[in-house]
């Protein structure tokens, strides 16, 4: 084991495979280079200017080329860089992708898209969404969202070789954060959530960066008395429904948490499965901390605003308990 960066972790997950793999291959806009984020540092050097693909800007050529070559053998990673540049491509994400559907079988589609998402570097609403919520409509999409830097490799690497298209998104604020990962090779099956912190009073959920806003509320309640269990459910889709209903079982109480407006958002789903499957568990009503039903603020104060925080979380704890 060794302590590496949630980024660090990233390029290791695709270095590897690529490796492992000559199916796979990178293509995307400014990937030869360093890129605005780092991932692809390096690639090109090692794997050539063949398997690590410069594209136009167009979102739609990105995904329509990478949707083209998975369904013909290849195992692509496309590079959306944000997932709000998602709504550009709709077609092919809403349609094409589900093309396996419409074959029998015949054809594969191992494609990962590559996306960033939330907010927190004021970089306004066009480039800070994380749309959990409208992306889980989308069926036949596996959703990976890693909260650290070991979840983060074992997702992609599973995401990479799963034959099924799989959406993978990193949170803006996750990257620096450093975690021990294994120096073995390994994966984290899609839709398996993991218990990050065992407590008896009241379920906490979330996912990405809301994990490690959750981890600091739940030691806060901790020295007031209110132990709280924090589950990480790393994928959106499929979604490890038994983990989060069992939990409730134990607890009796339900917090949801993630960082897109309250309507129509994956906390509304994952209350609305307890609600059905695990009522009669519940000693108080589920609450969701979600941000408000507007866009992202540009300000820097006003996005800290909208920004579900600890306080809201700790609040919405001690409102039921």
């Amino acid at each position: 084991m060794r302590e590496i960066t949630f980024l660090e972790a990233q390029q290791e997950a695709i270095n590897e495979e690529m490796g492992r793999d000559d199916t796979v291959f990178v293509l995307g806009e400014n990937v030869q280079a360093m890129s605005t984020t780092g991932l692809w540092k390096d690639l090109s050097t090692k794997y050539g200017d063949m398997r690590v693909r410069d594209t136009a800007i167009s979102e739609q050529a990105i995904l329509g080329a990478a949707i083209g070559a998975a369904a013909t053998g290849m195992r692509p990673i496309a590079s959306l860089m944000f997932v709000d540049f998602l709504g550009i491509c709709s077609d092919e994400l809403i349609n094409q992708l589900q093309m396996r559907y419409m074959f029998g079988g015949k054809i594969k589609m191992p494609l990962t898209i590559v996306a960033g998402c939330g907010a927190g570097r004021s970089i306004a609403a066009q480039h800070s969404k994380s749309l959990y919520g409208w992306l889980m409509t989308i069926q036949g999409l596996k959703i990976a969202v890693p909260s650290n830097a070991y979840d983060a490799k074992g997702l992609l690497k599973a995401a990479i070789r799963e034959d099924n298209p799989v959406l993978y998104l990193t949170h803006k604020l996750s990257g620096g954060q450093s975690s021990q990962v294994p120096d073995e090779d390994y994966i984290i099956p899609l839709g398996q959530a993991d218990v990050k912190r065992e407590g008896s009073d009241v379920t906490i959920v979330s996912i990405a960066y809301g994990v490690t806003m959750a981890l600091a509320a739940a030691e806060k309640l901790q020295a007031n008395g209110i132990s709280a269990e924090v589950i990480d459910l790393r994928s959106l889709a499929p979604l490890d429904k038994e983990t989060i209903i069992n939990s409730v079982q134990k607890t009796g109480r339900l917090v949801v948490t993630t960082e897109e407006p309250v309507t129509g958002s994956a906390a509304a789903e994952i209350a609305a499965i307890v609600a059905e499957e695990a009522f009669d568990y519940l000693d108080a009503p589920i609450k969701r901390v979600c941000a408000p039903d507007t866009p992202i603020p540009f300000s820097p104060g006003m996005e800290q605003f909208w920004i579900p925080d600890e306080d809201d979380l700790i609040k919405a704890v001690t409102e039921i308990m």
